[in-house]
């Protein structure tokens, strides 16, 4: 949420920052949907502090004998208490108005964000490792994994098209693979491990901003909860509505769940293999730091998911995205992109971003400095520590052999329950 005092005073600036995201100027209509609802308050503030004074006077009045003067101020506070609730109808509908135009607005990027428009735009920051050369032709995932137990057919019978059903080894090697990222983050990354709700209320689901621009590629209960698109909701709204102390700070927390999307917004994209999925694990890392401590704790975050890479020995590039390209949210994001020699191409595994004071403002979530009074609010970054789902398939397409069978990388070994790799199953 955008705060109105800095439009206030600065919307040419203001404006500035919708047009890096591609958007019209709108600061001279909140402007005047703000200038109008003040207006409002003060008409209401004043007839409040006329009711009360005249309500005085009836009295003092009443003293004097004034008997005439007594039941004008009568019927002037009996028209000021009918003439309120229509008053503080409008004012409460003028205030949501203007809140839904703020809601509607994505962050403004940081000052070092990239111009541009879309993915094309975005900036390469470094590479990890050197893509493996094959003596074979390597496939991509969809077209060999199924003999390993990635079965998308039996999921589709059941559940229609965007599942699978994992079988053996495929199975253990994607419930080993997120074991060992929420352990690495947790015993090396300084994360706190959570068990969080896979269901949220509203309230939550507008705190971390998938409320409402992004309803369609939510899943909703038949009681009104949202299925959760990842744990971001869950954790970010851990300290929602709590003034932190500083001393606190930064809070760090991660979760392995089970994520649910619709991808009403990506029809058409990834159809094939494992990697756009309505249900998928993930590991999500959030933190909650100081004004002044995000930019740093970014770069953290975004080191965090790469150690992962790095382990895995998967070959991979860090994007800066353009300010065109990035989650609603965000004021800065680093995209991590992986290797998939079976598409010859670099693929999104992970996002990093530093959202500012832009949730924290939805959440009321504040922190109070040491020995400084009033409250300041917060800021919040979230990440992917990794994809699972995408992940399993970096690892099938980077490992696999020309027999078809997929070696286990190291340090995935103590997951695996002695299993080397992967062989295809004989019909």
């Amino acid at each position: 949420m955008h705060d109105i005092r800095l439009i206030r005073d600065d919307p040419q600036a203001f404006d500035a920052g919708l047009a890096r995201r591609g958007l019209e100027p709108l600061s001279a209509q909140i402007l005047a949907a703000d200038a109008s609802l003040r207006a409002l308050q003060t008409d209401i503030q004043s007839a409040l502090a006329r009711r009360n004074e005249a309500s005085k006077l009836i009295g003092q009045a009443m003293a004097k004998g004034d008997k005439d003067g007594a039941e004008a101020l009568k019927a002037e506070v009996a028209d000021l208490k009918t003439s309120l609730p229509a008053k503080e109808d409008a004012e409460r509908a003028q205030l949501a108005a203007l809140q839904d135009i703020l809601a509607a607005l994505p962050n403004l990027p940081a000052a070092d964000v990239p111009e541009g428009a879309d993915e094309e735009d975005n900036v390469e920051m470094s590479r990890w490792g050197t893509p493996r050369t094959f003596d074979f032709a390597p496939q991509e995932h969809a077209d060999f994994a199924p003999a390993l137990g990635l079965d998308f057919e039996t999921a589709a019978k059941m559940s229609g098209a965007r599942f699978a059903f994992l079988r053996g080894q495929m199975a253990r090697l994607e419930r080993g693979l997120g074991q060992y990222m929420i352990d690495r983050q947790t015993i090396e990354g300084g994360y706190t491990e959570c068990a969080t709700p896979l269901m949220v209320r509203d309230e939550a689901a507008f705190g971390t901003t998938q409320l409402p621009k992004f309803r369609e590629d939510l899943f909703q209960t038949t009681d009104g909860r949202w299925l959760i698109s990842t744990s971001e909701m869950s954790l970010t709204n851990a300290v929602r509505e709590e003034i932190l102390p500083e001393a606190d700070l930064p809070v760090r927390m991660t979760a392995l769940t089970p994520c649910f999307r619709s991808e009403a917004g990506s029809a058409g994209r990834d159809t094939r293999g494992y990697i756009r999925q309505h249900q998928f694990w993930k590991v999500e890392l959030v933190s909650i730091t100081r004004p002044e401590d995000s930019d740093a704790e970014l770069e953290r975050k975004t080191r965090a998911a790469e150690a992962i890479l790095e382990a895995l020995e998967l070959p991979y590039r860090r994007m800066l995205l353009c300010a065109g390209d990035m989650g609603f949210a965000a004021r800065k994001t680093f995209d991590l992109e992986v290797w998939l020699p079976g598409q010859n191409a670099y693929r999104e595994i992970s996002s990093c971003s530093n959202c500012g004071d832009f949730q924290a403002r939805r959440m009321n979530t504040r922190f109070r400095r040491d020995g400084v009074k009033g409250n300041e609010f917060v800021h919040t970054l979230n990440g992917s520590g990794l994809a699972v789902g995408r992940t399993l398939v970096a690892i099938l397409e980077n490992y696999q052999q020309a027999d078809g069978s997929v070696d286990i990388p190291t340090v995935l070994l103590p997951y695996m329950g002695g299993i080397t790799k992967l062989e295809p199953t004989k019909n």
